[in-house]
């Protein structure tokens, strides 16, 4: 081989690998979010949207393909799923990060704890929301942001007026200790049962009733099997937006920074559909002629308060003293207990 015909070879050897190389550049960085709720509850409105986000912010070079519903994985599932790189993206409801061992996060699970959504903000914005997320990077997880999902109603198949009326009643929670202690102190029966199968679970009559934003109540079409629900507000349910820290990590950091843009305008709008979902979906619910819905007065809300404040008290050594005290110091709430 003349010299001519010898770097004619190793150009287009060069030429190749180059090629090769820079391939997987031009191929789009795919986020898989998965979720385990229905596309059209605040929770998936707000994935979609951060699609919509991310994928115009990056110029095409990220894509986010998002799987409502347990399409991937089930309740039980996901967080393992995303710290094996499965998935890159989540939004578990914060009931899931005690079981995780990350304990603190069910201060969110206490009953009565937050009074308004701008004491819930005041939180989940500030400086104890942002130090909780910061706990998840120690389990390969790093939080981006806090989603509302909104206050939950009770329901059965009997009136739920009084703490007495729920004696002997099997309630499905999610896993968590703060809510399976809350339904012992209303004389429950707590049963942890993941999200896909609750519906089941209260057609076959293994539990008797939940507990829910009305949104997941009625998507989930909860008010098949339920003939009361009680606008209680007596508990909170939100998310924490998660990813693979490995990943998280890896990505180009102009990439990385649109992205967090996309995050917080989706959080912005996941923010503000939540009540607005709720109140839709209690009217549809009055609706559909199928569960009586009945609002807690002042006076019977405070019976339900002093019954469930026992939980704070059982519940402070496992999820901290010092991070109840913020909270109670940034939500004004149960002053002097």
């Amino acid at each position: 081989m003349n010299l001519v015909a010898w770097f004619a070879a190793i150009a287009v050897i060069f030429s190749s690998a180059q090629a090769r190389a820079e391939a997987p550049s031009q191929a789009p960085i795919v986020i898989k979010f998965s979720h385990v709720v229905a596309a059209d509850t605040p929770k998936g409105k707000a994935a979609e949207r951060f699609k919509q986000l991310a994928e115009k912010a990056t110029g095409g070079r990220v894509r986010v393909d998002v799987h409502p519903n347990n399409q991937l994985y089930k309740d039980k599932e996901e967080l393992e799923a995303l710290q094996l790189g499965a998935v890159q993206m989540l939004a578990p409801s914060l009931a899931k990060f005690g079981p995780l061992g990350v304990r603190e996060f069910e201060v969110f699970d206490l009953p009565y704890i937050f009074p308004s959504k701008e004491v819930l903000y005041r939180v989940t914005e500030g400086p104890v929301g942002q130090g909780l997320l910061k706990k998840l990077e120690s389990k390969g997880i790093t939080g981006l942001a806090f989603w509302d999902n909104g206050f939950k109603v009770m329901s059965s198949n009997k009136p739920l007026r009084t703490p007495a009326d729920f004696k002997g009643l099997k309630m499905r929670i999610q896993p968590s200790k703060v809510l399976d202690a809350q339904m012992r102190a209303l004389g429950a029966s707590p049963q942890a049962l993941s999200f896909n199968e609750v519906y089941q679970a209260l057609q076959s009559g293994v539990v008797d009733g939940t507990e829910n934003p009305p949104s997941n109540f009625y998507t989930q079409r909860m008010h098949e099997m339920q003939r009361h629900l009680t606008v209680s507000n007596h508990g909170y349910l939100g998310y924490a937006v998660i990813v693979n820290k490995k990943f998280w990590d890896g990505l180009p950091s102009g990439i990385r920074t649109a992205l967090e843009g996309a995050m917080r305008e989706a959080t912005v709008y996941a923010n503000a559909i939540a009540q607005k979902e709720n109140e839709e979906a209690l009217e549809a619910i009055r609706k559909s002629g199928k569960t009586t819905i009945y609002v807690l007065s002042d006076k019977e809300r405070e019976e339900w308060r002093r019954a469930l404040l026992a939980v704070h008290r059982e519940m402070e050594p496992r999820i901290g003293k010092d991070l109840l005290a913020e909270v109670y110091r940034a939500a004004s709430v149960y002053a002097g207990r």
